[in-house]
């Protein structure tokens, strides 16, 4: 089958070639891909900047398409039900086995384009949120908010009757987050005026001191990615002195009492009911990953990028 290889060069990310059938384990269904999206993290593996956790690696960890070959085991979808799923990798190929844990049916009013911007993002946002904790009558800041995880957070905090305040590199960039409930759209975190109950920190750099600093009391600053990819320096005296009682929390997306499946399904109910709006900065035929990934790079995508398999 066809599949996106890695190309092992920043010219050439992925290429377009042949891989072997997926080979599924009693407890994962096999996927025919109609879209996938491209992650930020995934471009950074690619480059080598993120481990590649195992020997064959290819990418691929947000897909949507139909369920060819059920589980052998007997659980999830049967073969012909839609679905979007979340497979550890190579979902940038035609086909793909996915545990069946990690998929959810897809209704005919959800399509593949917008479920495929599902999985990473919006499974990270729910778990920030509940890292989180309660946000009604609260003030919270989301750096780093452009991004697909960035727009799903911002849209269900608000809904939760947050007071949420939005750092985006640019206004334009911004302008999507104020339609789905941003309070504020500012261009740097020291243009946020705080205090802020809760951070919501992606960018590291110098964005998570200057996040840090605004905090409330007691505050709660949630550190779940460095997408800058500048390292973080805390001045362990400077955190003592600054808000009273404020915590800093560790956040990692795939730790949850809660199955990817599950996840999905809900985000799938959120979108079905018109509480919950992807943003899809592109989509392209998936021939154009290459140019998708480098897009992703410099940052001219807002949202998420959605690629199709026809």
């Amino acid at each position: 089958m066809k599949a996106m290889l890695p190309g092992g060069s920043a010219g050439k990310p992925v290429l377009l070639g042949e891989a072997g059938e997926p080979e599924p384990a009693p407890g994962e269904a096999v996927v025919a891909v109609e879209a996938y999206s491209v992650n930020r993290g995934e471009t950074f593996q690619l480059d080598g900047a993120l481990d590649r956790t195992w020997s064959g690696w290819r990418p691929g960890k947000d897909v949507a398409g139909t369920v060819i070959r059920a589980a052998a085991d007997g659980s999830g979808p049967a073969a012909g039900t839609r679905v979007v799923a979340h497979p550890p990798a190579y979902g940038w190929a035609e086909r793909v086995a996915v545990p069946t844990t990690s998929t959810a049916e897809l209704p005919d009013a959800v399509d593949a384009v917008t479920a495929a911007a599902l999985p990473l993002a919006g499974i990270t946002a729910l778990r920030l949120l509940r890292a989180a904790g309660p946000l009604t009558g609260r003030r919270v800041l989301i750096t780093g908010a452009s991004g697909g995880v960035g727009h799903y957070v911002t849209e269900l905090a608000a809904a939760s009757g947050a007071e949420v305040t939005t750092v985006s590199a640019t206004a334009e960039r911004g302008a999507r987050l104020g339609q789905l409930g941003a309070a504020e759209v500012v261009t740097a975190v020291e243009d946020a005026t705080g205090p802020y109950d809760v951070v919501l920190e992606s960018v590291g750099g110098g964005s998570l001191p200057a996040a840090l600093a605004r905090l409330a009391p007691g505050g709660l600053l949630v550190w779940f990615g460095q997408a800058g990819r500048t390292p973080v320096t805390l001045d362990f005296f400077d955190f003592f002195a600054g808000p009273v009682q404020a915590r800093i929390a560790h956040f990692d997306y795939t730790v949850s009492d809660r199955t990817y499946g599950q996840d999905l399904g809900t985000l799938v109910r959120l979108v079905t009911g018109g509480r919950l709006h992807p943003e899809i900065g592109t989509v392209r035929d998936w021939a154009h990953t290459a140019e998708v990934i480098a897009d992703l790079r410099d940052r001219r995508i807002r949202g998420n990028a959605v690629l199709t398999i026809g």
